[in-house]
Parts: structure tokens; sequence; C-alpha cells
């Protein structure tokens, strides 16, 4: 058997996607990889097979910084990062407006590309990121079964009017109590979301019907699926009166992956038993270095061991930084949260994942797209604290931290945890589509 797996070149898509697939390569089966040559040496360490494939304008190794990136991108990223300093609300319309050109990129050539792959792969089953927008163009229009995996709050895959009131990609469901935007704001981002909703649509029927003239149109192209719906995230968290109305889906849990020894962070992790606290902001919103540099003071008032994953953050904006600490461009995520006693996290869906499979309880600061969702769920769940990144103090961060060290349902945590090892997501994933 043949699994194909279709990723954009981002390094934080990829490692889960890969993950998924060890259960085939672990059966024996062979595994492919279309993704972009930046992420071909993850690839690589998975042991699977590469062939090319450029989503987007954009890639992403592992730390993105945008004097790296092509001509257009650069300049995106910079336009998202400033509007991250503004808030809510701005950076979600920012990114609502990106999405006309950084999620359907060059449509009918890719998805070309992506038919002619499939069939020089003979691929038996194929995976693809629920965001490959192109990608999934050209598997509807070539009448490949797939399954979609979504890597993030499963609001990623909008319900419309399946819930009340409807849902529509880009405008959060729900937010955590510490963002208040007034109503008018919230109004006028969602009518940018739904005029952005209807474009987006009209492109995407426009490129299926070059690639297949007989498609029906798609009355909203960001409700697409798969014939089969995987989410990476935990079905505990999900709310259930939403979860009652997916359409044919699989909850994952989470896609941990095994990490290569890393002989510093194991020497770190043994000189003490005192407990520490993962920081990452991933590797997009590591950039916020002031953000970050406000975390720092929180933990070393309360007298904390901190292992911070700076990213594109420039240490020097951190101040003094105690010499008990470990603190690097990159530290490998899963190794320090499974002994980690909570983690500073911007909500992205691999820290969140990761995090519940360990039971770290956790301090979220909510950037944009779905992590303002996901954050409400942590809250909601009783499972950490969420704060509004660009407002918090020093002092609201100690207190959050405070809070979830001494979490009371740490109990409902560890057991949360359990279940999630106990059946990771790539067994999951094997078996559902094992079952088609």
């Amino acid at each position: 058997m043949t699994l194909l797996i279709i990723s954009p070149d981002y390094a934080s898509h990829l490692l889960p996607l890969a993950t998924l697939g060890t259960a085939w390569r672990d059966a024996g089966h062979r595994v492919v990889v279309a993704t972009g040559p930046a992420t071909a040496g993850i690839v690589a360490s998975f042991g699977f097979e590469r062939v090319d494939l450029q989503l987007g304008r954009g890639s992403n190794a592992g730390v993105i910084r945008a004097e790296e990136q092509p001509t257009g991108e650069d300049e995106s990223l910079r336009g998202f990062f400033a509007a991250t300093r503004v808030g809510m609300v701005e950076t979600l319309a920012y990114q609502a407006e990106e999405r006309l050109t950084d999620l359907m990129w060059e449509p009918v050539r890719t998805a070309r590309e992506v038919q002619r792959i499939v069939a020089e792969v003979a691929a038996d089953q194929v995976i693809v990121d629920h965001l490959a927008f192109s990608a999934r163009l050209a598997l509807v229009a070539g009448h490949t079964r797939h399954a979609d995996v979504v890597l993030g709050h499963p609001s990623a895959l909008p319900l419309g009017t399946l819930t009340t009131p409807p849902e529509v990609y880009g405008f959060p469901p729900e937010w955590p109590a510490a963002f208040a935007p007034d109503a008018a704001s919230l109004a006028d981002l969602r009518a940018l979301c739904e005029r952005v909703s209807a474009t987006f649509t009209a492109d995407w029927n426009a490129a299926l019907a070059e690639l297949d003239p007989s498609a029906l149109p798609s009355d909203d192209a960001f409700a697409e699926h798969g014939d089969l719906l995987m989410l990476n995230y935990p079905a505990e968290l999900s709310a259930p009166s939403r979860s009652a109305i997916l359409p044919s889906h699989v909850f994952l849990g989470s896609a941990v992956r095994d990490e290569p020894a890393d002989e510093e962070v194991d020497r770190w992790l043994a000189d003490s038993s005192a407990p520490f606290v993962y920081v990452s902001f991933g590797s997009f919103l590591s950039v916020r270095s002031d953000v970050l540099a406000r975390v720092v003071s929180a933990l070393a008032d309360l007298g904390l061991r901190a292992a911070i994953a700076l990213g594109s953050a420039d240490r020097a904006d951190l101040g003094d930084i105690p010499s008990d600490w470990m603190v690097r461009e990159f530290l490998p995520q899963v190794t320090l949260l499974r002994s980690a006693a909570a983690a500073v996290t911007h909500g992205g869906n691999n820290s969140v994942t990761e995090a519940m499979t360990f039971g770290v309880p956790l301090v979220v600061l909510p950037f944009s797209t779905d992590q303002f969702a996901g954050a409400a769920a942590i809250e909601r769940s009783g499972f950490g604290v969420a704060l509004a990144p660009n407002s918090a103090t020093v002092d609201e961060l100690s207190e959050a931290l405070a809070r979830v060290l001494t979490l009371s349902r740490r109990g409902e945590l560890a057991a949360l945890g359990e279940s999630l090892r106990a059946e990771p997501g790539r067994d999951r994933a094997y078996a559902a589509l094992a079952r088609r």
C-alpha cells in the first residue's frame, strides 16, 4: 500500500502530518510526502520518500523570518506581525484579506501538478492538510478519495447554518473572557469574513469548473472537506453539541512525534528536579519579543525555572535571564512537555494538543486565527488561563502562572493526557482509514 501525504512547506504543518504517516511506515507500507524543499530534511528524518510540490509562496523549516521569504510573502508577514500589535480584530481582519492570495495559490496550475503526483505515486490512500486548498481542489476535481486533516481548532471547518449564529470562516465562534471587542468592530469583522468567503468560493468554483466542467459548484469553499475529516484535536475539548453535527470525522487527539535525543536538554533536565515552565510562541509569533519579555519577568518574579524557545525573538530584548534557565532558538517541545509543570503558549495546534497529551496546564496568549477559539476551549475546560497578549501585565501573567501551577482540575487533565497517550493520533488515523 502507498500512502500519499500532501503538506504545505511549513514545519508546523508537516510534523503532525508526518507523524500520522509513521503508522503506515511501521506497518510496512510505502509513505510518500508531497511538499516543498524547505522541509525536505523533516521528510528524510521520518524515512519517507518526497516529491516536490510547492503549495504557496512562503516556506518555513522551523523558525520563520520575513527577510528570508520571497518578495510579496515578506511584506505579507510584516503586515501580519504589525497587525498582532494592534489587536484581535485588526489581526483577524488582516488575515481575512490575505486569504484571497495565500490559501489557494495558483489553483489550476497547482491542482494539475497535484493530480500528476497522485497518478505517478499510484497512491492507495491520500491524507492532505485541510488548508492546502489548491491540493484539495485537485482531489475533488479528480474524484480522488482522501482524508483531510484540520490542524487547528475544529472551527477551522465552518459549519455554516448548522450553528446559531451561522459560522463563517475567520470569525471566531467564541473567544476568551480577556477579549471584549465592541459590537460594531465584530459586526464589521464578520461582514468582511463573509465577503472574503464569497470571493474565495467564487475563485474555487472558477478553478473547479476549469479542472472538471461537470463538477457541481460549492456554496462555501471554506466548508468543503474530504471523504473523511480528521481533526488533530482532543474530542474532550470540543463542544459536544458542535461535534454532533460534524460531517464524517474522527478526532485524532494529538499527533505527538518522537524527537531525537538532545544531549544539552537532557543534561538540563537531569540537573534539577525543580519544576519548570516551558515557553514557546511557535514558529511565527516568537517575533513578539515584547510579550515574551513580560513572560520572562513574570517567571523570574515567581522564582520559577524556565525553558524558553526563542524562535525569531532577539534574546537581548528579554532582559536578564537566570543562569539556570534553558534558552535557545529552537527546543525539542515534546521532550520538554513530558516533564513541564506548566507551559505558556500562543495557542497553536501543536502546542495545545501536545500539552494536553502530557497533562500540562497552559497560560494561553492567543494572537490570531483559531487561537482565540482554542484558548476559549482551554479556559472553558478549566485546563488553563487565557490572557490578551498585548495588554497582559507582568502581575497578571504572574497570577495566571500561579493559578495553572495549582490547577484545581489537575486530575481531569492528567486523565485526558493518559487517554491521548493510550491511543495516539497516528493509530486513530490508521484505523479510521482502514475502515473505509
